[in-house]
């Protein structure tokens, strides 16, 4: 009888990988919902009967793992490299016209052409046909273990069919469907919890969460798009693509061209169809085919010269500028917002965007009621890029930034020559809320279920009035509280309490100082302690520490030194957060391969702005090329700017940049 009861165990489980890769990854199932599920609910108690017969790769065990207490680091076999950008057809065919030079006359030369998919890049190791590891790409050399989250993701297989190398490392793109992604920001916000920003962010938040079972909530999916490890036993990047989708793995739709002309014709394909895919594309990535000839051609710093990726333009769209108002953020800037009317871009709903700052409207001509164009710059950001002044009816009025903070009314102050306006008093409620919301946030502190709204109503309701209060809730205080019950109001404070393990790298930069974004917190932390930065750490000291400039370093002496901020860390080492000196992180950061230019007047010596850059992974150099990524705009930029939009270049002012840091663990790792 139990001989009989591991067949049938067994022949249940290859039944559901095969009917999850018919549904999953080949998009043709065979079997009605209600077949599979009367399948699956038969393992399952088959498997509950006998706990004996449970293997860690049954379909069954995808529904996450207990919590782990951190990522350990992974480092790459084959590094993972980033990619080369072209913008325009002509940087295309440069770029051929360089592989063609470097392979010699007489050599044919086959490219491949990929969507370039937008979420988080991850590898997928294989041993003997069995998911052992997997692995963000990190830095290129070195990621995060993440294999228990990836383990739920249902179009990754746990086993390779068709004999596969005894060593396989598959490299593929974990996104999010747009439907998907909408659905689950209706349910974080009919929750009371902070909606994800865009597609990219949904995935890449849910793949590092602590608990696999929070990752095994989210409509997690990947597409495969070529070998690590293993791709030494095929001749081509197709073969290798082709052998992939044998083995079971969900591979991104590739075709092969024999000249550039038609890989063109490809991306301008592409480019008039990206709205309608049901995922975020922001580009097509172009492979040299032949194994040997990639070999031939190599890799120049982080990037290989046999591939490339060709560009989309922004995602732009027109809609109606209903109402500007103003935000005051944690630092005291005061940044203009425009309300608009919802329009959906890249299939991501937009109602708010940047107006930047007063002077960007002005210079703009932008009047409230204006029909207005609408970028997503980076296909992350979205910006007011210009009105349309020939649809004017006559009703659009001026916007005027006002002259006192909307929230504490205190006098607005504009420093001669800034563009940002700011809240000078360090007492603004509207800062301290913004602090409490920077706190608990993913990035920081990652306080499952304490979002925007559930802070704000929290604040307003005086429970909590800085970071350390998140502490002292109690469930008593929250479950009389309308949509709280016991169960709910016990699992915000369980989420609070797992905070507490959070390295000292998160409550540095979650404590909001000035100029500190998280790869700089972990350079700080990787050398002192809470407790050494309370005891008096001088600017020169911390300026001793590479990546870490003498602004920044001034920024953090000169918080700890302020009483109510050294009020604030002790309350929260009361509270037993970890402010202990932790091990340096790698190298690498989220702006890592981004290459700025800087130019123009700007707000603070350009060596402020260049060290930040730097700190977060990125590099500053002096003129604008085809491989500039962003250029940095001040007042009375000259050529570099003109070069920039030639090239077709995003240029950022200052408000843009800050925007860009906030979003800087959003950037594409492709």
């Amino acid at each position: 009888m139990k001989e009989d009861i591991r067949k049938r165990v067994e022949e249940l489980r290859e039944l559901v990988r095969y009917h999850n890769r018919k549904y999953y990854v080949e998009d043709a199932p065979e079997i009605s919902d209600a077949e599979y599920d009367a399948l699956y609910s038969e393992l399952e108690r088959l498997e509950r009967e006998h706990p004996e017969l449970v293997t860690p790769d049954s379909p069954t065990q995808r529904v996450g793992a207990e919590p782990l207490e951190e990522f350990r680091q992974v480092e790459h076999a084959v590094p993972m490299l980033s990619l080369n950008n072209a913008r325009k057809p002509e940087e295309l065919r440069e770029w051929d016209a360089r592989v063609r030079r470097l392979l010699g006359p007489d050599a044919g030369v086959e490219y491949v052409t990929e969507l370039k998919v937008d979420g988080l890049a991850v590898s997928l190791r294989y041993e003997n046909g069995r998911f052992v590891l997997g692995a963000t790409r990190g830095n290129g050399f070195v990621g995060e273990d993440v294999t228990q989250n990836l383990r739920t993701v249902r179009s990754i297989p746990e086993r390779l069919s068709d004999d596969p190398p005894e060593v396989l490392e598959a490299r593929g793109e974990v996104y999010m469907p747009i439907d998907a992604f909408e659905e689950l920001n209706r349910r974080q916000e009919a929750e009371g919890k902070r909606p994800f920003a865009n597609p990219r962010n949904a995935a890449a938040g849910s793949i590092r969460q602590l608990d696999p079972r929070v990752t095994a909530q989210r409509p997690l999916t990947i597409y495969v798009y070529g070998a690590g490890e293993g791709a030494e036993n095929f001749a081509s990047h197709s073969e290798t693509l082709e052998a992939l989708k044998r083995f079971g793995l969900r591979v991104n739709p590739y075709a092969v061209h024999r000249d550039i002309d038609s890989v063109l014709e490809e991306c301008r394909r592409w480019a008039a169809r990206r709205e309608s895919l049901n995922f975020q594309a922001d580009g097509v990535v172009i492979k040299v085919n032949a194994n040997e000839q990639q070999r031939a051609l190599g890799s120049v710093a982080k990037a290989p010269r046999w591939a490339i990726a060709y560009k989309f333009e922004p995602l732009a769209g027109r809609t109606k500028l209903l109402d500007v108002f103003v935000r005051v953020g944690r630092t005291g800037a005061v940044t203009p917002q425009a309300v608009l009317e919802p329009v959906s871009i890249g299939g991501v709903t937009i109602s708010r965007a940047t107006l930047h700052n007063e002077d960007y409207i002005k210079e703009k001509g932008i009047l409230i009621g204006d029909t207005v164009v609408v970028e997503r710059a980076g296909d992350v950001i979205p910006q007011v890029m210009r009105p349309v002044p020939e649809e004017r009816t006559g009703s659009e009025r001026e916007f005027r930034m006002p002259e006192r903070c909307p929230n504490c009314g205190e006098p607005l102050s504009r420093p001669e020559g800034e563009a940002i306006v700011r809240c000078v008093n360090a007492r603004c409620p509207a800062q301290a809320l913004e602090h409490i919301i920077h706190f608990a946030s993913r990035g920081a502190m990652d306080i499952e279920g304490l979002g925007e709204k559930l802070a704000t109503r929290f604040f307003n309701l005086g429970l909590i009035r800085d970071p350390a209060d998140i502490y002292e809730l109690r469930p008593e205080q929250l479950e009389p509280l309308e949509g709280f019950g016991e169960k709910s109001a016990r699992n915000l404070i369980r989420a609070i309490e797992r905070s507490k393990q959070q390295p000292f790298s998160r409550v540095l930069y979650a404590l909001g100082i000035r100029h500190v974004g998280s790869v700089t917190a972990g350079l700080i932390a990787g050398r002192f302690s809470g407790e050494d930065l309370l005891s008096g750490v001088g600017v020169e000291e911390l300026s001793e520490i590479e990546g870490v400039g003498e602004v920044v370093a001034r920024a953090v002496a000169e918080y700890f030194s302020l009483e109510d901020n050294r009020r604030l860390v002790e309350r929260l080492m009361q509270h037993g957060l970890n402010f202990g000196r932790e091990a340096a992180e790698p190298a690498g950061g989220p702006l890592e391969g981004r290459k700025f230019v800087i130019t123009g007047t700007l707000s603070e010596p350009r060596r402020v702005f260049v060290e930040r850059i730097e700190a977060a992974g990125g590099t500053v150099t002096s003129s604008v090329s085809r491989s500039t990524d962003y250029v940095l705009a001040g007042e009375e930029a000259g050529s570099k700017l003109e070069r920039a939009r030639e090239l077709g270049i995003p240029v950022l002012d200052e408000a843009a940049f800050e925007e860009l840091l906030d979003h800087e663990g959003h950037l594409p790792a492709r």
